[in-house]
């Protein structure tokens, strides 16, 4: 009853709707769908809103999964601090109240865009025009395959495309043939 309360409610909202019977299936949907908001249940059968919230916490990617836990149980500092502790993060308590779901959704879409933008901002790379080093978070500028190396752990060899070939080494070679002449 309370999942087609939830459903009819978020629908009049405008929002598009993927249910789940139980927690396992909510983060089998949850992986599959890549989901941007989750509105769960505390109580659920194979797995409770808190443990769910804890794998989508854990399995995060990219894009950010704001996560709303509606449950009947008190919204006393226990509660809270648990379902904080476990990534929760709005707080919903039993009977649904439409007005409160609205501006939790309103608050979501809030954080989920500004954390597209952060994300998008930092997959920028500041890199120098001339010498190719890219800057870190700490303002310090390296060679991009130390930097690259440092956050994946590829490593690097070097050859030389034939445009630079071309351009650069042919032209070298014969400057250094004229100067031994």
């Amino acid at each position: 009853m309370s999942r087609a309360v939830l459903r009819q409610a978020l629908r009049k909202l405008g929002h598009d709707v993927i249910e789940a019977v139980d927690g396992e299936s909510a983060w089998k949907l949850a992986i599959q769908e890549r989901v941007r908001v989750v509105v769960s249940d505390w109580t659920m059968p194979q797995m409770d809103g808190l443990e769910l919230c804890r794998k989508i916490r854990k399995a995060a990617g990219g894009d950010y999964t704001y996560f709303i836990l509606l449950t009947a149980r008190d919204a006393n500092g226990e509660n809270q601090q648990a379902a904080a502790d476990a990534g929760v993060d709005d707080f919903l308590t039993k009977p649904l109240d439409f007005t409160e779901l609205w501006n939790r959704l309103r608050v979501a879409e809030r954080i989920l865009r500004y954390a597209t933008q952060v994300r998008q901002l930092e997959e920028m790379l500041p890199i120098c025009s001339y010498c190719k080093k890219i800057r870190d978070d700490q303002n310090y500028w390296q060679q991009i395959e130390g930097y690259i190396n440092d956050r994946t752990g590829s490593e690097f060899s070097h050859s030389i495309c034939p445009d630079c070939y071309q351009r650069v080494v042919i032209p070298e070679l014969e400057k250094m043939r004229q100067e031994s002449k």
